[in-house]
């Protein structure tokens, strides 16, 4: 069984097993998670369920696997002429999510 949630402003198309960064919620590892803004669900033999904007009763339900942090990206600024130079990094933290079940 495949679906498409929408979840933190992106949509993740997933299946049982498959594992998920999400951006950074409070929550332990271990913790169970509900995803209700479920946009699309497919048994895979051909059958689908789309919603408006919602399905109706379907949800994934997931399991907290961790946090944890993305590539360091580096920003540079610069002026010219003025001899300035400044240097940044950044790591983003996400939150994996482990996919248990899709039900509908």
């Amino acid at each position: 069984m495949n679906a498409v949630f929408a979840e933190c402003g992106k949509q993740f198309y997933v299946q049982a097993g498959d594992t998920v960064r999400l951006d950074y919620r409070d929550a332990n590892p271990g913790d169970k998670v509900e995803f209700d803004r479920v946009l699309l669900v497919s048994d895979g033999n051909g059958s689908v369920a789309v919603g408006r904007p919602y399905v109706a009763g379907a949800k994934v339900v997931a399991t907290v696997v961790g946090d944890a942090r993305g590539k360091k990206i580096h920003v540079g600024f610069y002026k010219r002429r003025k001899n300035f130079r400044k240097h940044k990094g950044h790591r983003q933290t996400y939150t994996e999510v482990k996919v248990d079940s899709i039900n509908y």
